[in-house]
């Protein structure tokens, strides 16, 4: 018997014998979809019934490397060890692996993803009047939107922006390029900003084809970044500790728990390959399109 096989007389456990609601049972099963995408990456062919402790250790430090929070690394273990405690259950198998495993430590220190919401009022926050006001607000859609790293954003180029395709060119660590799909509403404001602000500006030389500026037509800092954050933050009376990283750990985050194939946002952060060199295989472009449109909150 396959994963798909065991994971629908699961959700059939769940609906039937548990009486979990529609909600509780499509959480859970998408959990284990995750294991099981990861399983096929890392140890093609392996049976859920083989599964040791040690593969789940891998998964969950996987999970944790794409970026996803303490609290949300708990709650997907959970689903795991239904899954676990509903085949120990059927006799299918007679030691649960999860028995042992720990999860992340939750305890009281706020995690670095933030919540839809929080993003929204994030983005709310930002006077569109003001004169940085539509680079402001490019700059945070587009940094949720594509899950860059601080660094690919300061240096995106004019001329790596498709919109015609849905895609920006992203430089990364080590020189290494990479697409990645930009949702509709981050499109959208990058538009704006180039169109009416951008293009008024008086832009020193070297820096025509950086996308986001200074007043003084020059690059933004990394710093720059990180303080328009921060007083947004402020702003809003936000209690939790961000910074542009918190964008793209809330852009993984939210792509995950929607649904998303983990693969997809392994390529979309540009993470080489974590734990899957030998058969990582590059993904589809259309796909990764149809992902970010499908399960992005903003998509």
């Amino acid at each position: 018997m396959n994963w798909d096989l065991h994971i629908r007389h699961f959700e059939s456990y769940l609906r039937v014998e548990r009486s979990l609601s529609a909600n509780s049972v499509e959480a859970y099963v998408r959990d284990v979809q995750k294991l099981a995408q990861f399983l096929d990456m890392r140890h093609r062919g392996l049976s859920p019934l083989s599964v040791k402790a040690s593969h789940l250790r891998q998964f969950i430090q996987y999970i944790h490397e794409l970026g996803m929070s303490a609290f949300s690394q708990a709650r997907i273990l959970s689903g795991i060890k239904s899954f676990y405690k509903y085949l120990q259950f059927e006799d299918l198998i007679t030691h649960d692996p999860t028995a042992l495993l720990q999860g992340p430590k939750l305890g009281r220190k706020l995690p670095d993803t933030l919540d839809y919401e929080e993003i929204v009022r994030l983005l709310e926050a930002i006077d569109l009047s003001a004169p940085d006001g539509q680079r402001n607000r490019a700059i945070l859609e587009v940094l949720y939107s594509s899950g860059l790293r601080v660094s690919e954003l300061v240096e995106l180029k004019r001329s790596n922006l498709y919109f015609d395709l849905g895609f920006l060119r992203v430089v990364g660590k080590g020189n290494k390029e990479r697409l990645v799909p930009i949702g509709r509403d981050a499109m959208k404001y990058l538009r704006i900003y180039l169109d009416q602000v951008r293009d008024q500006m008086t832009i020193k030389k070297g820096f025509e084809n950086h996308v986001f500026l200074n007043r003084r037509g020059t690059k933004l800092s990394r710093v720059m970044i990180f303080l328009i954050i921060k007083s947004l933050a402020n702003h809003i009376g936000l209690k939790k500790s961000i910074s542009p990283h918190t964008f793209r750990h809330s852009f993984a985050t939210h792509l995950i728990e929607g649904g998303a194939d983990l693969r997809a946002v392994q390529e979309m952060l540009g993470h080489e390959s974590i734990t899957t060199t030998e058969i990582y295989t590059h993904l589809d472009r259309d796909y990764l399109r149809q992902v970010v449109k499908e399960f992005h909150p903003r998509g």
